[in-house]
């Protein structure tokens, strides 16, 4: 495959992931995947947080089939997809505790990625909801994808949490940019002071400088949406929390901008080796 023809689209990949459970890790996926729809980006988000799958509760959707059912023969990404929006949103379900998901041998996420292939390059945004911890998985996608958002909270046991993932990814697969999303705080000044906690650990002990990407308020309109399996930024656009996700969502689609020549000469997803 030439160059030029690697990644026509320049699509590109990133994934949002966490140290711990309970850090709004999916719910901000979802909404950052919601707001590049609506500034008419075309999106794929997979779910593959394989342990608690639950981006389909949150968007109030029964999907017929799931990830499993690709590790099938026969079965295509195109039975699995289903469309959240027309023209532009679609979404890969998960299927929650399935053994042979949680820890994806290579030869089986080979098989998955050998079919998701074909249909990536029809996008320009494929996001993955990873599971939280260091799941050989998790770790897995997180070393494939262009752009890793860490997503925080100020509580000691997230950031505990988070520089472990962080430590992992550095040291067995040689990752050293991580983007740093602080969830769910009072105002500006906990999220920048949250975020220098854990790049003071990360340059002391890792010699790793990582970025401060923002935070997200603590906001009413959050569980209010969860429960009417309505996205934020669709629910309360203009809640507080919404202006932070749309923020985000800006410097993403910046970063790609930016970085249009490279994606446009390089797979959507790197090959990783396991030692």
């Amino acid at each position: 495959m030439s160059k030029q023809s690697a990644n026509p689209r320049c699509t590109m990949s990133l994934c949002i992931l966490s140290g711990k459970g309970g850090v709004g890790k999916s719910n901000l996926a979802l909404n950052l995947s919601y707001a590049l729809y609506r500034a008419n980006y075309r999106m794929l988000m997979m779910d593959f947080d394989v342990g608690l799958a639950n981006v389909d509760v949150l968007l109030g959707i029964s999907p017929e089939k799931n990830l499993q059912d690709l590790l099938q023969p026969g079965v295509s990404p195109a039975d699995v997809v289903a469309c959240v929006e027309p023209e532009g949103f679609d979404f890969l379900p998960a299927a929650s505790g399935v053994p042979e998901l949680l820890e994806l041998d290579d030869d089986m996420r080979d098989s998955v990625f050998s079919k998701l292939n074909s249909a990536l390059g029809e996008y320009d945004y494929i996001v993955f909801d990873l599971g939280a911890g260091i799941g050989k998985t998790v770790l897995s996608l997180a070393a494939m994808t262009r752009m890793r958002i860490m997503v925080v909270t100020p509580e000691p046991t997230s950031l505990t949490d988070s520089y472990a993932v962080i430590k992992v990814l550095n040291s067995q697969h040689g990752i050293s940019d991580f983007q740093v999303v602080v969830n769910q705080v009072s105002d500006p000044k906990e999220g920048q002071l949250t975020f220098e906690r854990l790049a003071g650990a990360c340059k002391r002990f890792l010699d790793l400088e990582i970025s401060y990407m923002g935070c997200v308020h603590s906001d009413p309109n959050v569980p209010d949406a969860v429960r009417r399996q309505t996205p934020l930024i669709k629910h309360a656009p203009k809640c507080r929390a919404s202006q932070d996700i749309l923020s985000l969502a800006i410097k993403i689609a910046r970063y790609r901008s930016e970085c249009r020549p490279e994606l446009a000469e390089k797979e959507i997803l790197k090959k990783i080796t396991h030692g």
